[in-house]
């Protein structure tokens, strides 16, 4: 069974910065696709940020300039600074990770951790 758990969320001021941090367990061989979403009452899920296996990140035009993703292979572990945070930043976020086990590959979510900002 594979599991993902994340961390790094809160309440902050317009202009501060949070950093996400989502791990993975379980019997993983590799990890492919890494991403973050955010989601907001009423609203579809919107992916935010994305990185490849080879490092490739792709990111919201919302937050270009303002977050950066960024993975550990090692730890098996997906990073999102966001820094310049804004009233529109606040949502829940989940991260993704497409995981190769032995058998398959999984796509598989966080649980999701809250992000206010807030003056």
């Amino acid at each position: 069974q594979v599991q993902l758990v994340e961390s790094g969320g809160g309440l902050v001021q317009p202009g501060e910065s949070l950093r996400l941090s989502c791990a993975a367990s379980g019997s993983i061989v590799s990890i492919n696709t890494m991403a973050w979403y955010r989601q907001v009452p009423g609203k579809e899920r919107e992916l935010v940020a994305e990185i490849s296996i080879s490092e490739n990140a792709n990111y919201a035009n919302s937050v270009t300039g303002r977050f950066t993703i960024s993975r550990d292979n090692a730890k098996r572990t997906v990073y999102l600074q966001m820094s310049s945070l804004k009233l529109e930043d606040t949502g829940v976020y989940y991260c993704f990770m497409q995981l190769n086990s032995i058998f398959r590959t999984l796509n598989t979510w966080g649980q999701g951790t809250q992000v206010t900002v807030s003056s």
